[in-house]
């Protein structure tokens, strides 16, 4: 998993609540666990004009143009501004995956629903929680300034632009903090303990050898 420090990006803004992970990407794309191939498939069913399937070359399908992640402004934004409640609906994994790997490497909404938001973090997408007040004000500038950017500072755990004028500070979880700081997932954590995990291995092997022999 990359590591997340510093991040200044280019901002897109969906501005729609209750965000499910269906629309994030659709049923019909979770054949594979592979992690890899889901980003042309993102916010599918409004992002093309007609329905996707799997295996479909993408690059030939009708842009919406009304979509705001087709929109040349919005073009390479690695930040999405999002409204209340992102992420509800199934507990699906791709979610977080077809996010990061279109090009998202954190979301900024009011709030999210529990599985995505734990899920965010296990593959390394930022969630920040802002206030409604706050992602009024993002939405807004980022609707008056063609190119708005954001530089979201994990370490001391501020957002905002880079000249200063506008600053949020966010919460995050100390644990969360520091795995998204070294770039460490699930089995990242469980290696760190390599050396620990490899000698109770040679002793319980050494006190019970029956178990090295194949069956």
């Amino acid at each position: 998993m990359d590591k997340f420090t510093l991040l200044d990006g280019l901002v897109a803004p969906l501005d729609r609540a209750n965000v499910d992970t269906d629309a994030i990407i659709p049923k019909q794309f979770l054949k594979s666990i592979k992690r890899t191939g889901f980003g042309p498939n993102l916010f599918d069913e409004w992002r093309y004009l007609d329905i996707g399937e799997p295996g479909r070359d993408n690059s030939t399908r009708p842009l919406n143009p009304d979509f705001v992640l087709n929109q040349p402004r919005y073009q390479g934004a690695s930040i999405l501004l999002a409204r209340k409640n992102f992420g509800c609906g199934s507990s699906r994994e791709h979610a977080p995956w077809a996010l990061s790997q279109y090009g998202f490497r954190a979301i900024v909404a009011p709030s999210f629903a529990d599985i995505f938001f734990n899920n965010c973090y296990k593959n390394g997408l930022l969630p920040v929680v802002l206030t409604e007040t706050q992602v009024d004000k993002l939405f807004d500038e980022v609707k008056a300034f063609p190119g708005f950017r954001l530089v979201i500072d994990l370490e001391k755990q501020t957002i905002g632009t880079s000249n200063g004028n506008l600053v949020f500070p966010f919460e995050i979880d100390s644990f969360r903090k520091y795995c998204l700081l070294n770039g460490l997932d699930d089995i990242g954590l469980t290696l760190q303990k390599a050396d620990k995990i490899r000698a109770y291995e040679e002793r319980h092997l050494v006190s019970q050898p029956w178990l090295s022999n194949t069956i």
